[in-house]
């Protein structure tokens, strides 16, 4: 089976666009494949985080990611920074690795934009993320468009440790969903819903009570007129909360737009609250029942365990070809 990899940063809450565009995706992917999915802690560090804070975030979306369908039985969950390997590899690959393309990146770009002083770690990052795809030897990674950059940095890096070391690492692939893979902000639909957004109206957390959810879907920003048509160039806030009910109702877009043809936005939104709540009910049942269980941190061990006798076989390769003594 093929491998896969890819993890979500503890910083923030998670958004009914990581659901979407994220876990549902880890969940079909997990019955037919090798998966390895993480809870990134060790990148949230390049910008500062509260301690008690990160503690609480890092376990909350490892629940979020079993209450989502994920079973641990099937994928391995764990924490980025359980699984020493990922930093070791990272520093490795970090040699290997031109200031110019680290300046290229879009992200580190857009978070140092404005600001006197940049952590190093900040600028470096991408050397990390490209290590905890190749200490699998990844063949896909689930990625947004705003994450291809980072993959094919990977990729370059791959190439180039082949080039100089021998044949080794695999060319990992992005797994890029056709539908639903970029769930856009509520407020303003040519920026991803993002929980780092300081407006809480912009997204939809997976944590959200009824309430809240109802409040925000009745607040997002439609376009003018009045047709619930799906229509990304000309109509994207309506196409965005299209996509959010197919999402959710397993309903096709067509589907969605033959049933309020001839309605106006408000039925159509106060229907989509409720598909919404429905589908993330469920869900929050069941990340209550993981956190008062405890069982999430002995999830977590195993899950590192697992995905450390991986990590350690690749470790020990590139050691052994990089010229490392051994131990």
């Amino acid at each position: 089976m093929k491998r896969v990899l890819s993890g979500i940063q503890p910083s923030g809450k998670l958004t009914l666009g990581n659901y979407i565009g994220a876990l549902k995706n880890f969940v079909t992917l997990q019955h037919d494949h090798v998966c390895n999915f993480m809870v990134v802690d060790l990148h949230a560090i390049t910008v500062p985080q509260n301690p008690a804070d990160l503690r609480e975030q890092s376990e909350s979306v490892a629940a979020l990611f079993v209450a989502a369908g994920i079973d641990p039985a099937k994928a391995n969950v764990y924490m980025q920074s359980h699984v020493r390997q990922h930093a070791q590899l990272g520093w490795m690959l970090t040699t290997l690795t031109s200031m110019g393309e680290l300046e290229r990146m879009t992200q580190f770009k857009d978070k140092s934009a404005g600001k006197e002083s940049v952590g190093a770690g900040l600028f470096v990052y991408p050397a990390l993320m490209a290590a905890d795809i190749l200490i699998y030897n990844a063949d896909l990674v689930p990625v947004g468009e705003d994450q291809k950059q980072h993959l094919e940095l990977t990729r370059d890096l791959a190439g180039r440790f082949n080039n100089r070391y021998g044949e080794y690492f695999k060319m990992p692939e992005p797994y890029i969903p056709k539908v639903g893979a970029r769930i856009m902000s509520l407020d303003d639909a040519s920026k991803k819903m993002s929980k780092s957004n300081p407006n809480p109206g912009s997204m939809i957390a997976l944590l959200d009570t009824p309430d809240e959810i109802r409040k925000k879907i009745s607040r997002a920003t439609t376009d003018s007129g009045r047709e619930v048509r799906f229509d990304p160039a000309n109509k994207p806030e309506v196409s965005n909360l299209i996509t959010i009910y197919s999402q959710c109702s397993g309903l096709s877009v067509a589907e969605v737009e033959a049933r309020y043809e001839g309605q106006m936005y408000g039925p159509f939104k106060k229907d989509l609250a409720e598909v919404v709540v429905s589908e993330l009910e469920p869900l929050q049942q069941r990340y209550r029942d993981i956190r008062q269980s405890g069982e999430i941190r002995s999830i977590l061990r195993q899950g590192a365990e697992k995905a450390s006798e991986m990590a350690e076989k690749t470790l020990t390769d590139v050691q052994q070809l990089m010229g490392f003594l051994p131990y």
